[in-house]
């Protein structure tokens, strides 16, 4: 990642993407029920799904689409929303709509939702590690008057991160240790599956390194990582070690799985469903 390219993309457009900015939130308009729309019914649209059921979030949750409609149809109908065969199907009537499926899905239908002049919560960040892809949606948000948002995910940091990208950060780690299964392998001892850079890692494990994606758009720099299959834990752990002129700090977070996706964090769905809360309040506390 050409460090260079990514500082003037990420300057230009820090209005556009919440994940790098989040200013945006705190300024959009306050509608007290906005329609919602889900690309991908699996873990996270279920923990979001069962949020509203609750009455924890203020979003008439409306339209579902999934490339399996059966799912896609269990889970509108708890909430009396609608699965739809297209996602174009649902554009004409959404506010915002929800991607949580996959980096290919981002590439697939965001452009089209975007084109629409609809904001989006982007899930699967890796996708935007492809930095073509990244300035081809912020030019369409700024061109539609469209927000991308991008939620912290499945880490804790990112706020410090971001206030510490004001000045200059030298190195930033991650080391990441998941049980075998949630990376989709199986080993009977602790084995690192990779190391090096952020890009590659993401497209090695596209499913799983949306964590290292977040880190390298939020603090402008290709991030450091090392990935390590290991059967003595039980959760999703994320190791950071960022350091710079402001000092240096460390984060360690231990994630649950989702029951139905070993490869998705509880906290990611949470991430989302406490963005999804941020756009009506009236004050905000962190970057």
């Amino acid at each position: 990642m050409n460090q260079t390219v990514l500082h003037e993309v990420i300057e230009k457009n820090e209005n556009i993407f919440s994940g790098s900015n989040s200013k945006n939130i705190i300024s959009a308009d306050k509608n007290d029920n906005i329609t919602v729309g889900i690309i991908g019914c699996g873990a996270i649209a279920t923990i979001i799904t069962d949020f509203v059921l609750e009455g924890k979030i203020d979003i008439d949750l409306k339209f579902f689409y999934d490339q399996d409609s059966e799912r896609a149809g269990n889970l509108s109908s708890n909430v009396g929303g609608m699965a739809v065969t297209s996602v174009h199907d649902m554009l004409d009537q959404v506010d915002l709509v929800i991607e949580a499926a996959s980096p290919l899905a981002v590439e697939k239908f965001i452009p089209s939702v975007i084109a629409h002049g609809k904001d989006v919560i982007i899930m699967s960040i890796g996708a935007l590690i492809d930095m073509k892809l990244k300035e081809e949606l912020e030019n369409m948000a700024m061109e539609n008057k469209s927000r991308i948002y991008t939620p912290s995910g499945a880490i804790v940091g990112l706020d410090g991160i971001k206030a510490a990208s004001m000045g200059k950060i030298t190195e930033v780690n991650l080391i990441t240790r998941k049980p075998p299964k949630s990376l989709g392998i199986s080993v009977d001892k602790k084995t690192t599956v990779y190391e090096g850079k952020a890009a590659a890692a993401v497209r090695k494990f596209p499913q799983n390194m949306n964590v290292a994606a977040a880190l390298s758009i939020a603090c402008d720099r290709e991030v450091d990582v090392q990935i390590i299959a290991d059967p003595t834990v039980k959760y999703n752990i994320h190791e950071i070690q960022v350091i710079g002129d402001f000092g240096e700090f460390k984060t360690i977070t231990q994630n649950r799985s989702c029951a139905t996706n070993p490869k998705t964090s509880v906290l990611a769905a949470y991430s989302a469903i406490k963005l999804l809360k941020s756009l009506n309040e009236n004050s905000r506390i962190g970057t």
